[in-house]
């Protein structure tokens, strides 16, 4: 079945194989060269309170409270299933060996035609690329299972290595402003891109996001 499927999907054009596909499983299991994007659980919990409890973590993601505590990432692990906290939530792991590197998500906006894309990655874990072959994979599937026209993405406006993540997975930036923290307990100025379906289509039809 599985070689049928690809051979019907090899025979399509780009625009056909790239267009949303709403009979897949609304947040599948999620696989890229060196990682694997699944479903927060509970054997997550000491490593996330490991990773989420750095203040360079939490300053940089608005909705992490700081200190962050096991009770903390067990809530979180709870919410997730829920769908309290977002409707496709996952855990970042490495393929290899099923380590716990951070999380990340696609959440859909009231008008049914956006989504909000969002990530986080432990500090060891920095610098290494991960962070953009997340967002590449989960931006590919939002555009391949919902009917959406664009995906939305922010970052703090010092936070220069997630800039440079949401720019090379196609993002354009459309402008800046304040949103809340919990880490500061005020507000902190951000940055908004946005990536659309057309713009998407092309650069997956040109090989231009790997």
């Amino acid at each position: 079945m599985q070689t049928e499927l690809l051979r019907e999907d090899q025979s399509r054009s780009p625009e056909q194989r790239l267009r949303p596909q709403r009979s897949r499983t609304d947040c599948p299991i999620l696989l890229s060269p060196r990682l694997v994007l699944r479903a927060p659980h509970e054997d997550d919990i000491d490593a996330l309170a490991h990773l989420a409890n750095n203040a360079n973590v939490a300053t940089m993601v608005s909705r992490m409270p700081h200190p962050y505590t096991t009770a903390d990432a067990a809530d979180f692990v709870r919410r997730a299933k829920a769908g309290t906290i977002g409707k496709c939530v996952y855990a970042i792991t490495k393929a290899d060996n099923g380590a716990f590197l951070g999380c990340c998500g696609i959440e859909p906006h009231p008008d049914g035609k956006t989504a909000e894309l969002g990530y986080w990655l432990g500090e060891p874990y920095w610098n290494q690329g991960y962070a953009t072959e997340a967002a590449q994979v989960l931006t590919d599937m939002a555009f391949r299972t919902r009917d959406i026209d664009q995906i939305d993405a922010r970052c703090r406006v010092m936070n220069l290595a997630s800039r440079r993540v949401i720019q090379k997975c196609g993002f354009q930036f459309q402008g800046s402003g304040m949103v809340g923290s919990l880490a500061l307990g005020g507000s902190i100025a951000v940055e908004w891109y946005r990536l659309d379906r057309k713009t998407w289509v092309s650069l997956r039809s040109w090989g231009g996001m790997r």
